[in-house]
């Protein structure tokens, strides 16, 4: 039954790192989160327990951020509605969305292209950072829930086919028995 179970959850695994891929193409503009994004299956004690992994950023991606004045809140994968932890006291580091404002096209540009760091425009690089950053401290971040919809989706067939693979197991055995 082990290697059954094994095998099932290997499948499922599989299919929410997919899923999960799938929706991070469409919306994400970086692709480092989504080559983050695997899964493994671990053996404990009797059992086994599958797991997920993704960069840190992966879960604000996921459900959001809620901010100084707007509260945000997210569908984990029971259904239940939870108000996700957020910015209350203090911005997040504008430097850290150097790299968001780039890939967006949001950093100023000389001729169309990139152009060398003069104190200008320096200075208005920064200024957008602090704009985006303060944005974010009182609005929050809307989730998109790229993993938690097909965790939740895949977790819901969880039942029928586990009960599936348990009377195929239970058919082999019985098989095997009548032959002895």
């Amino acid at each position: 039954m082990s290697r059954k179970v094994f095998k099932y959850l290997n499948s499922v695994g599989a299919k929410v790192v997919k899923d999960a891929k799938a929706n991070l193409s469409k919306k994400s503009s970086s692709g480092t989160l989504r080559e983050s994004i695997g899964y493994d299956v671990v053996k404990k004690g009797e059992g086994y327990s599958l797991m997920f992994t993704m960069a840190e950023h992966g879960e604000y991606i996921d459900k959001g951020v809620s901010g100084k004045k707007v509260k945000r809140f997210y569908t984990d994968v029971f259904g239940k509605k939870k108000q996700m932890s957020g910015y209350t006291n203090k911005m997040p580091p504008p430097s850290a969305l150097d790299k968001w404002i780039v890939r967006k096209g949001l950093a100023p540009r000389n001729e169309g292209k990139f152009g060398g760091r003069t104190i200008s425009s320096v200075g208005f690089q920064k200024s957008i950072q602090f704009l985006v950053a303060r944005s974010i401290y009182f609005k929050g971040i809307k989730g998109i829930s790229f993993f938690t919809k097909p965790l939740g989706e895949h977790l819901a067939d969880m039942p029928i086919d586990i009960f599936q693979y348990m009377m195929q197991e239970f058919k082999e055995n019985i098989t095997e028995i009548i032959k002895k």
